[in-house]
């Protein structure tokens, strides 16, 4: 049914502002903001840049007039905690695809997989993946890919600012990342296994930073479906206060 705020129980929430949500596995960045639109009344909700269904983390959601800063928020730097598994490559570069190769990783020592890693700091030019929400002549590049249909993609620029190697635990690479709007971590990671001649997807990501905000001040889902609108005010108008009202005005 389509949300309707003027046929709904509750009156329209009207509290501008930002709600910054743990995105549990399994959900759409969409899922996410229609259930907040539609559980609190909202009219106008919007986020700041989209999260897989398998990534978790930090999603940045737009309440009210908050909603025209979703460009300005969505433009900043992220940060990424990733995992990578050598050997594997799908056709949608993560574990949600379809595994097209397997290959033999067991030449590839510690030393020569961290150099790769981190020769992809800097400035570059990156292919967005099939499955993505990039447009081409008019449309998503994940609505062709799921008809079967690949086409020839434009090199973006993006910039990868560090990469923290945490753990090696081969055929898996745990990093962290930051980086700039618009860069593809499963990208990335299927750029390292050509490097490195064997190919590689990504295992697992999560988002703990967008801009200036931080994964330590998210809610998660279960807790924005036990709360009432004044539970979403009081959350709001906390953050308006200590966080949003130092780096956004209206």
């Amino acid at each position: 049914m389509r949300y309707n705020p003027k046929k709904h129980k509750l009156p329209i929430f009207k509290t501008d502002g930002v709600l910054l949500v743990d995105k549990p596995k399994d959900w759409t960045s969409f899922d996410v903001v229609n259930m907040v639109r539609s559980r609190f009344n909202i009219p106008k909700v919007g986020h700041c840049g989209t999260l897989d269904p398998a990534a978790t983390g930090l999603l940045v959601l737009m309440l009210g007039k908050f909603t025209k800063l979703s460009q300005k928020f969505s433009g900043e730097d992220k940060v990424y905690e990733a995992t990578m598994l050598l050997g594997t490559e799908t056709d949608s570069q993560d574990m949600d695809g379809e595994v097209i190769a397997e290959n033999d990783y067991s030449a590839i020592a510690e030393e020569e997989a961290r150099e790769a890693i981190l020769s992809f700091i800097g400035e570059q030019d990156q292919i967005p993946p099939m499955v993505s929400a990039v447009k081409k002549d008019g449309k998503r590049l994940y609505e062709l890919a799921r008809k079967g249909i690949e086409v020839e993609r434009e090199a973006k620029s993006i910039n990868i600012h560090s990469i923290e190697i945490t753990r090696v635990e081969l055929p898996q690479i745990d990093f962290t990342v930051k980086c700039s709007k618009g860069t593809y971590i499963r990208t990335l990671c299927a750029d390292i296994g050509k490097e490195l001649g064997c190919g590689a997807a990504l295992y697992n990501l999560r988002r703990t930073v967008s801009g200036k905000f931080d994964v330590a001040d998210t809610v998660d889902i279960d807790t924005i479906k036990s709360w009432e609108q004044p539970d979403l005010e009081i959350y709001v108008r906390n953050l308006l206060f200590e966080k949003v009202s130092k780096i956004a005005s209206i």
